[in-house]
This record gives C-alpha cells, structure tokens and sequence, in this order.
C-alpha cells in the first residue's frame, strides 16, 4: 500500500513540475506588459473607455493614441491586435505609433485592439506566449495571444452566438471575437462593449479613414488583400494601384453585405467613415505549419508550406524564404501609407500626410525591431 502512495506521489510531483515548465513556457502576457513608445508626435494619450465608460477597470480597457499634424486635415484609426495570434497587426500599428510624424490631419492608433486576448493563448494551438525583436537599444519583448477574449474575461460562451445586427447565427466562441462583435452593445459582454467603443471612437472623432490590421494562413483565399466597404471601394482601388506601382501587390476584396459583425462591414454601415481591412499572410496560424515558435513567427518559413505551395494548395506566393514578419508588417506600413496618400488625393482639404514611416524595402531589409525601441526615447 505504502509502495502505491509513493507511486502516485511521484506521480503528482512529476505532473507539477510539467505544468510548472509549460507555465513558464506559455506564460499569458499581463497587462503591464502591452508596451507602446509613442514617437514625439503624440499629442493625446486616452482609453477606449473614454468612448465607452462601462469598460473602465476590466481587462478590456486599452490606450488610445493621438498623432496630429500642424496642418488640420483628416483623420485616420488604425487597429492592431484585433486578432492577438495575427502578429503582423499588432507590430505594424506598434511600428506606425513609435514612427509617424503627421504633417496633415490625425492619426489615431489603438495597438491593442483587443487587450483581453493578449492574456492567453488558445488551447492545443502550442503558440508561444510572446516573440522577441532585437532593436537598436536591446530586445524588446511582444506577447502573442490568442483569437479571442480570454474566457476568463467572458464566460461562459453561448451555445449559439446570435450577433446583434442581423441575428446572424455563429459558433458560441465567436461571442468573444472582436471582428464579428461590430457595432457592439454599450453594456453587453465585454467583446462587445470593445466594439461598442471602437465604433463610438470612429462617431465622437469623425474619422474619415478606418483601418483594421489583420492576418491569414497562407491556404485562405482572402491574402494580401484590402477588403473594403462598398463605400471604400474606390479608396481601395487606388490605395492598390499606389502600391503597385512600389512593387507590392494587393488584391481587392468586396466587404460582404451578408457577413455581419465585421469592421469592414460595420463601420461602414454604422458610421461615416471609409472602412477597410488589410490581410497579409502568417503561416503560424494556418493549419498545414510544422512546429510553432517564435523562430515560425519572426522568420515565417516552414517547410510544409513550401510542399503545399509546388502542389497548388496556397492562396499566395510561398518559397523557401517563408514569409517573414518584416515583410508582413511592410505590407501592412506600406498600405496605410498608400492609403492616407489616396484620401489625401480624393479629398485634400481632409488630407491626411504622413511622414516618419518605414518604407516597405527598409522594413524588408533591417526587420521590424529597427523601427522598434524597447524603453523610454
């Protein structure tokens, strides 16, 4: 008897000390640690409760950045971390916020769209918890979550989530995704009093242009793409033309009248501004990657994606050489920068000039960590 209790003690030591490694490991990120180091040309720091005051205290909360220009003019929201496990969304609008000089008009960035998935990652996904970059003052540290709201934030998911425009009916965990929850309810869940904010914010500061940074696998057929508004389709098609001709392709994509939830869709339904959406491929999120790590998320280069690409099976271009983070969030720089220069062409006197910014080439060749810093400037 005595042999089998120190089996099972053995047992239940050995299992601590597993979950002791997995938690250092998989460590969810904590609020503290969503750092952002504006650039000087910050002029206001506010919370997306501002918009939204039933948000206040919850992990749902997140900054607010305002980036004005000396000429007035337009404005411009760029959302990064609408979908924490997208990580090209989130350094770009981190890499915007840290760079960008307005020279016309605003910019308003929100780096962490939705603040509650950086907590946590999704189970059986094997995600890390976090990615480093090296930049030019030492390493700089950015958590990597999961699709959705922490559970721990929400719960308990609905078998069914009827979203509240047009009842359309959805897996109960999509409850706590940011991009089906648009235009939200001021006092309902706290995916949705996100939304309800986000969509206040785009009303209270008459934002001419809204932006929301996303990413896909490379085996889905909306990649590289500006999906647009009916009302932004034009933009769109000029935004893509302005970044033709600087070598970066991007496909147009009609915001679907009948998915509802959606930024692309909502926003425009909802308010005044011209909405849209940016894809650019991640193949740590897609279902034919090998193993998931930092060196997958930084690099992008897996093997398996290389087999299914020489066999037809991808939606985007996939070599050996992956497709790394730089390259994604150049895409992602390069397409707000194209699109400010379009709204500024179709209505100057809401011009919206940036300057500061990265160029794709640069981003390309010196990473993400250069136009990052990992403390005060």
């Amino acid at each position: 008897m005595r042999s089998h209790r120190a089996q099972d003690w053995i047992v239940l030591v050995l299992a601590a000390i597993v979950v002791v490694l997995s938690a250092a490991r998989f460590a969810p990120a904590s609020p503290t640690s969503l750092e952002v180091y504006p650039s000087p040309s910050l002029t206001r720091q506010t919370w997306l409760s501002d918009y939204n005051p039933a948000l206040k205290g919850t992990p749902g909360d997140t900054p607010v950045l305002v980036f004005e220009g000396a000429e007035p003019g337009g404005t411009m929201l760029v959302l990064g971390g609408t979908h924490p496990d997208e990580p090209a969304g989130c350094a770009a609008a981190l890499v915007l916020a840290e760079n960008v000089m307005p020279e016309q008009g605003r910019v308003i960035v929100i780096p962490y769209a939705n603040a509650s998935g950086f907590t946590h990652n999704l189970p059986q996904e094997g995600h890390p918890s976090h990615y480093t970059l090296d930049t030019p003052n030492g390493r700089r540290t950015i958590p990597y979550g999961a699709r959705l709201s922490n559970p721990v934030h929400q719960w308990p998911d609905p078998t069914v989530y009827v979203e509240s425009v047009r009842g359309q009916k959805l897996a109960g965990v999509e409850a706590r995704n940011l991009n089906r929850a648009y235009p939200g309810l001021q006092n309902g869940t706290l995916t949705s009093k996100v939304a309800y904010a986000i969509t206040s914010l785009i009303r209270e500061e008459q934002v001419d242009v809204s932006v929301d940074l996303h990413e896909s696998s490379p085996e889905y057929p909306v990649n590289n793409a500006i999906v647009a508004h009916d009302r932004a389709l034009d933009l769109a098609a000029i935004t893509a033309v302005e970044l033709e001709l600087s070598g970066v392709a991007m496909n147009i994509e009609p915001s679907p009248e009948s998915l509802r939830g959606f930024s692309h869709r909502e926003w425009g339904d909802n308010t005044d501004t011209y909405a849209v959406l940016f894809e650019s491929p991640n193949p740590a999120q897609g279902r034919l990657r090998g193993k998931t790590d930092e060196q997958l998320i930084i690099d992008g280069q897996d093997p398996m994606y290389v087999k299914a690409s020489s066999r037809g099976r991808l939606y985007v271009p996939y070599t050996e050489e992956g497709t790394p983070l730089a390259m994604r969030v150049g895409r992602h720089i390069a397409s707000i920068a194209a699109l400010a220069t379009s709204h500024t062409m179709l209505a100057p006197d809401r011009g919206i000039v940036l300057s500061g910014l990265p160029t794709y080439d640069e981003l390309v060749s010196n990473g993400v960590g250069a136009y990052l810093s990992p403390g005060e400037r």
